[in-house]
């Protein structure tokens, strides 16, 4: 069966439906280019066809490129992936440019490819479906849009109005599209959808892009208009100051659409196929593609899940602690329509945790993005209470008090008698082992960790920990519960620091290390910006609060003493104590840390630190390097341990737990595109000079000899 469905009606109006054989979504693979290819011959040798109407077969109307073909291109395929790009393009400008009326009858989302095909036809309807997403979101997988989205999109909204969409890759829905004009028409019915496609093409029956019209100007103007060349002239520098030179996808953006706005119509696409086999081609977008596409589309179809047990919902769910953590956790929960009970040792304090949710649902409705109506449903599924037998019912319940064994003890054994039969209790612990916090519950086949990152709202990763006798049935469930309030779950194996704790500790470490030897702590904090992290390892630390890290630091040396083990001192140690007890400084929320925080301005590195200032000569790629490894090396000893079970979950996980440069493609990916041999030369070489740190694991000595990847 062909890709494309070809038919030609009594009005000589040919309808190509899309239809990929054997797919759930169609996409821009070989079946398409070779129906495409097949399509327009008959259209070529055909002279009384009177319009064209692009439809599809499929529950959304097209979902962009291959990326199982994508991520094969190496660069030694170049020449042949730019001209297959070139062949395909021009098969589809032909179709755009024969003068006659081009209709897309968009019935669902239309993404990437997608919406590029949809770019080339003249009039754009769409099913007026509040779901329905429109977009190139390329960039966010390394990759620019390589089907003529760029070239159309800066010639329809001008350059200024189509960076946010190409550059950062925003998605739109059917009232924005049509505000923009890129949406003509919207429909009601599929069968009105096609009506409206067939009047409109009798309607007009010679027809051609805006853009073909000669004399036609770009909204806005020109690279050469005088406002624009003014906003370019900072452009990539501002560019500059997001990426840090670690993403070369929308510095390639934005020079194929300056550039393709300079040049005719063709040569502009010409410009943007060779970038875009040039970022087709490199290893940046291959491990973005690996772990954002592949890796997260593995995790949502339950790669860590036990197998042959049934899908779960819960459906009341009690919150032990009403601060921040709990307080995020019955909001996350509450916004999927699940009862939620959220307890707290006095009903102020419970109340304060719910009132969290209205501040965030306050702000949904002024700006626009919820109706009061719906805020009302949501604040309802809360209860806020004081009282224990209100948990009656709860088929989970998540404690999520302070990172204390016996108070965690205590409020377990409170509460879990409470829960149905077969319930799931579960710790919000980001540290403490889980079987040891099991010992308090009455089965702890029914104890798990979920571990949530904060603020609970915005971090989509929760990191599910099992305890040495927690049974698959508890894990499923886990699992289910974290899909069904949208996160993304990875399982680890019990620990202490589990898998995230323990690897972004090293990195908040290396940077307190980089202080101690003397290093000027502005460079510290740009040397993991470039190296790809969010933020740098002083600022996260007054996040996390110095108090907060001394007491973790104190508890699991206590806790290593007791097994006989000990946790030697470092120069990270040093810094924390002296900044607490020399200088009392405790971080943001103490007003005060490695940084200063003044009122109504922005906060900055402080003065102090300047007791560490040192003539220390280390270069920016060493530092990078540090960063890097150091969290790459751990990662890899988690996995080696059994802490971590799949590549996928390290990958996964060190990006959307613990801010892992998304660039490499999660932890374990970086050693991976790096370079086994290479990644185990460059590890000795850091142990020798910095330490048992960086000691490569044995499972990296054994793959860089037997030149296998670590999978």
């Amino acid at each position: 069966m062909s890709a494309i469905q070809y038919e030609k009606n009594a009005d000589n109006i040919v309808i190509l439906t899309l239809d990929s054989p054997n797919q759930s979504a169609n996409t821009m693979n070989a079946d398409f280019r070779a129906a495409l290819e097949d399509t327009v011959s008959k259209l070529q040798a055909d002279a009384e066809i009177s319009g064209i109407i692009f439809r599809s077969a499929k529950k959304t109307f097209f979902a962009g490129g291959d990326l199982d073909e994508l991520i094969q291109a190496e660069p030694e395929h170049a020449t042949a992936f730019f001209n297959m790009i070139e062949e395909m393009k021009a098969k589809l400008r032909y179709i755009e440019t024969r003068g006659i009326p081009v209709v897309a009858a968009l019935n669902g989302t239309a993404l990437g490819g997608g919406w590029e095909l949809a770019l080339g036809c003249h009039h754009r309807i769409a099913l007026n479906d509040a779901k329905a997403k429109f977009g190139l979101p390329e960039v966010t997988l390394g990759l620019l849009p390589g089907g003529g989205g760029i070239v159309r999109m800066v010639r329809l909204l001008g350059l200024q109005n189509a960076f946010p969409f190409l550059i950062e890759g925003k998605q739109f829905t059917v009232d924005k599209a049509k505000s923009l004009g890129l949406i003509h028409d919207t429909a009601e019915s599929e069968e009105e959808l096609f009506e409206k496609a067939l009047a409109w093409v009798k309607a007009n029956p010679i027809s051609q892009q805006p853009f073909d019209v000669k004399g036609y100007k770009i909204p806005g103007g020109d690279p050469k208009t005088p406002a624009v060349a003014q906003v370019l002239a900072i452009a990539p520098a501002m560019l500059r100051d997001k990426t840090k030179g670690c993403y070369p996808a929308p510095e390639a953006i934005m020079a194929a659409a300056v550039e393709g706005a300079q040049v005719d119509v063709d040569t502009a696409l010409t410009i943007e196929s060779r970038y875009f086999t040039y970022l087709a081609t490199s290893q940046i977008s291959k491990n973005m593609i690996g772990t954002f596409w592949h890796g997260l589309n593995a995790i949502k179809s339950g790669a860590s899940r036990p197998k042959d047990i049934a899908k779960w919902q819960a459906t009341k769910v009690g919150v032990l602690g009403a601060g921040m953590m709990g307080a995020g956790i019955a909001y996350t929960t509450a916004s999927k329509g699940i009862q939620v009970v959220l307890k707290d040792v006095t009903l102020e304090n419970a109340e304060k945790g719910k009132a969290y949710s209205q501040k965030l649902l306050d702000k949904k409705v002024s700006q626009g993005r919820m109706t009061a109506e719906k805020r009302e449903q949501v604040l309802a599924f809360i209860t806020a209470t004081a009282s224990a037998e209100e948990l009656q019912g709860c088929d989970l319940i998540i404690e999520a008090v302070f990172e204390n064994p016996k108070l965690k003890a205590k409020v377990t054994q409170e509460a879990e008698s409470y829960l149905i039969d077969d319930g799931v209790m579960a710790s919000n612990t980001s540290t403490l082992p889980i079987t040891e916090l099991a010992k308090a519950s009455k089965d702890d086949s029914h104890f798990i960790g979920l571990h949530f990152f904060s603020p609970v709202d915005k971090m989509q990763l929760v990191e599910i920990i099992k305890g040495k006798n927690t049974s698959a049935e508890t894990l499923a469930k886990a699992y289910d519960y974290v899909q069904q309030i949208g996160k993304i779950p990875i399982v680890v194996n019990d620990s202490r620091g589990f898998f995230t704790s323990r690897v972004f500790g090293t990195f908040v470490q290396e940077g307190l290390r980089l202080l101690a030897e003397g290093v000027h702590p502005a460079k510290i904090e740009m040397a993991a910006l470039k190296a790809g992290m969010p933020i740098g390892p002083l600022a996260i630390q007054d996040e996390v609060s110095l108090t907060l890290s001394e007491h973790i630091a104190n508890e699991t040396r206590k806790a290593l003493q007791a097994e006989g083990k000990d946790l030697p001192r470092s120069g990270a140690d040093d810094v924390i104590e002296t900044m607490i007890h020399q200088f009392q400084r405790k971080g943001k929320a103490a007003g005060a840390g490695f940084y200063e925080y003044p009122e109504n301005a922005k906060k900055h590195l402080w003065d102090g630190l300047s007791h560490w200032k040192k003539d220390t000569d280390i270069s920016e790629q060493e530092m990078i390097d540090r960063f890097l490894f150091v969290q790459s090396l751990d990662t890899l000893r988690c996995f080696e341990e059994g802490v971590l079970e799949s590549v996928v979950d390290a990958n996964v996980g060190s990006i959307f737990g613990i801010g892992f440069a998304p660039w490499t493609g999660g932890a374990l990916q970086f050693l991976n595109q790096y370079g086994l041999e290479k990644a185990l030369i460059r590890a000795n070489t850091l142990q020798a000079k910095y330490g048992e740190r960086f000691k490569a694991p044995q499972l990296l000595i054994d793959k860089a000899h037997t030149g296998e990847k670590i999978a």
